[in-house]
């Protein structure tokens, strides 16, 4: 078993700050050792976390992040700012059920100045807490820590835009460049990264003839040639590094940067805290996702997020597999299989996503069509645009993005997809629990900000099965359309080849009862069908009915059912308000029908991280807890005619 001495011995993260730099290389060592063994047992973001040690270990030495600010961007690379922030003693708790986060989090550490959120907001957050500094005469440092996969995002643009008009003191934007966010960097950005490289030479050329004109002992010529040099300047500087981007918008560029040589990190660092003074600072470090341990160096992508010793538990599953039979195959992989085989016979059908080819499953369609699939870069906003773009020119665009992510693009789904009544197809993927990931990837909202948008469809399918013909049915339904479904496996039910489009807004009765009416949509519909089962035995007789759409949801078959039992119960993986139960209390109220209704999904508050069964059962939605809910709810509604519809 490591030990790891010169960690141990740091009893406050300011002690850092009067290491030699023999003991910063040494605890750097110690660091990466320590993420490879924890990480190794715990699961959680590796490859992205090895490469910012030393970048981490120099920081620390550099500022005091109990007084100084700064803002990791989403997480993945602050492992280990938690580490040296004194949490390295509980990372065996990373990423469980009242453990570590595996994201920053206020409330965690006074050293976690904002919460990770989604990509590309760390540039915004770390200029907001500067201004607020400025405001209130205060005295300490701001630093945005971002990737350069989170600089194709336009609010990193936004923020940095700002940032240069505002002439931002003590502000300084680390760019971690390691030509990767998950999947490799995509667009001219990185390209104009490449370049910059080339450019390095600029400065050390400007620094020489700075001090050679300084050395000339005549005043008059001095200032001819410092005129001569300033005026020129801007000419040379086109010459010698294209672009200028940063720069140009006011930012004192310095870099690029060994990020992993700890002399060369400290140089540039306490060179870059100076000129902060001046204005607003970019320091550009050039890192290796996976430095330090062989297997994630060259497989960076395999080993971003993945738990090397054991398959993680998180991983939803179904309930029960045979033994010696394969498991069933993803939501995900089913999702790139089937839009690739109806995209073999149909040349208008193209995929879009943001930053997440493998994620998504739209690696499968990009191996089979390369020029119909766009990786936009972690721009979802964008990528909305861009799918109403090609579908107003009459090709049918699937935007494949994570559910907690498509957030981002409610803008662009109401005004350039909605209002316009386009064919776009958005498959959300992991949306509802997702475990681990936590508050921040939750797919939760879905439902709830889409349901209220004019000319959407919205889907959710109870099985790979009948996944395979929601898509089919969302590319050529001739109006917006989106499908929500889970991470992980399915349910393991036989897949037909043959691809049936579902009629709008219609959904199924699963089971008969007259006690009261289950309805159920995606995810829940199995479990509606295992909790009829168990109540039957205790003379509970139950009709479940798979809604299929929450949007729109199937007036007939519900009322009917509800008119006839009286009593009626929703099952969502989403958020109550506004959801798909608000949805069947809506359409109750609206057909005047008066019913006890039990709404059983995620009630308002914020879901943290841990195991998906073990939050669905904090929820209230496990099989037994559902029951449970059933007969009480049943107990206190006796069935009379007249009664107003009610939530529990």
């Amino acid at each position: 078993m490591n030990t790891y001495p010169l960690l141990e011995s740091i009893r406050t993260p300011q002690e850092i700050g009067q290491f030699s730099l023999h003991l910063l290389e040494e605890l750097a060592k110690e660091v990466r050792q320590f993420l490879i063994d924890s990480v190794n047992e715990t699961g959680g973001h590796f490859s992205s976390n090895m490469g910012t040690v030393e970048l981490t270990v120099a920081l620390f030495h550099t500022f005091d992040f109990l007084k100084d600010r700064i803002v990791w961007d989403v997480g993945h690379q602050a492992y280990s700012h938690k580490i040296l922030s004194g949490r390295w003693q509980k990372f065996s708790t990373l990423r469980q059920y009242n453990g570590l986060s595996g994201f920053l989090k206020r409330e965690e550490s006074p050293y976690d100045h904002f919460d990770a959120g989604h990509s590309s907001t760390s540039i915004s957050a770390a200029l907001g807490m500067a201004m607020a500094r400025d405001l209130q005469k205060q005295d300490f440092a701001c630093i945005a820590v971002i990737g350069d996969g989170g600089m194709t995002a336009g609010m990193a643009f936004e923020s940095l835009n700002q940032a240069g008009y505002l002439d931002a003191k003590q502000f300084m934007v680390v760019l971690n460049d390691n030509d990767m966010s998950i999947n490799p960097n995509v667009g001219s950005l990185q390209g104009y990264l490449n370049h910059i490289v080339s450019g390095q030479y600029y400065h050390k050329w400007q620094d020489r003839v700075e001090k050679a004109v300084q050395a000339i002992p005549l005043n008059t010529m001095k200032r001819l040639l410092g005129r001569f040099l300033k005026e020129g300047q801007a000419v040379v500087k086109r010459i010698a590094i294209p672009g200028l981007l940063f720069e140009d918008l006011g930012f004192r560029y310095i870099g690029p940067v060994n990020g992993h040589d700890m002399k060369s990190l400290i140089k540039n660092i306490e060179e870059a805290k100076k000129q902060m003074c001046e204005g607003p600072v970019l320091l550009h470090v050039q890192t290796k996702k996976g430095y330090g341990y062989s297997p994630s160096e060259q497989n960076p992508l395999k080993w971003h997020g993945i738990n090397p010793s054991k398959a993680s538990s998180d991983e939803p599953k179904p309930d029960s597999l045979e033994p010696n039979k394969p498991p069933p195959p993803s939501y995900t992989s089913v999702f790139g299989n089937t839009l690739t085989e109806l995209a073999n016979s149909d040349e208008k059908i193209v995929g879009i996503t943001a930053a997440m080819l493998d994620g998504t499953g739209l690696n499968i369609f990009q191996k089979a069509h390369p020029n119909r699939c766009f990786d936009v870069g972690i721009a979802e906003q964008h990528a909305v645009t861009f799918a109403a773009g090609l579908a107003v020119q009459g090709l049918r665009p699937v935007c494949a993005i994570y559910s907690t992510f498509l957030q981002r693009g409610f803008d662009q789904i109401f005004h350039d997809v909605c209002l316009q009544n386009l064919p776009v197809t958005f498959a959300l993927d992991r949306a509802g629990l997702v475990g681990a990931d936590g508050p921040t990837h939750h797919g939760l909202y879905d439902l709830a900000y889409l349901r209220c948008l004019p000319n959407i469809v919205l889907m959710a399918p109870k099985d790979e099965e009948e996944f395979r013909h929601m898509i089919y049915t969302a590319i050529y339904c001739d109006s917006p359309t989106a499908i929500r479904y889970p991470r992980g496996l399915g349910v393991g039910v036989p897949i037909s080849q043959e691809l049936i489009p579902m009629p709008i807004g219609k959904g199924e009765l699963l089971m008969e009862g007259s006690d009261i009416v289950i309805i159920a949509l995606g995810t829940m519909v199995q479990r509606a069908i295992d909790v009829a089962k168990n109540l039957s035995a205790e003379d509970i007789s139950c009709a479940v009915i798979n809604a299929r759409f929450a949007k729109p949801i199937d007036k007939e078959l519900i009322c009917k059912w509800v008119k006839n039992i009286g009593r009626v119960a929703t099952i969502e993986e989403g958020c109550l308000p506004g959801g798909f139960g608000s949805a069947i209390a809506e359409c109750l109220v609206d057909s005047n029908i008066k019913a006890p209704l039990l709404r059983c999904g995620i009630s308002d508050h914020i879901i943290q991280h841990g195991s998906t069964d073990l939050l669905l059962h904090n929820e209230g939605l496990s099989c037994e807890e559902i029951a449970n809910r059933i007969k009480v709810f049943m107990a206190n509604t006796p069935l009379k005619l007249g009664v107003t519809a009610t939530t529990v």
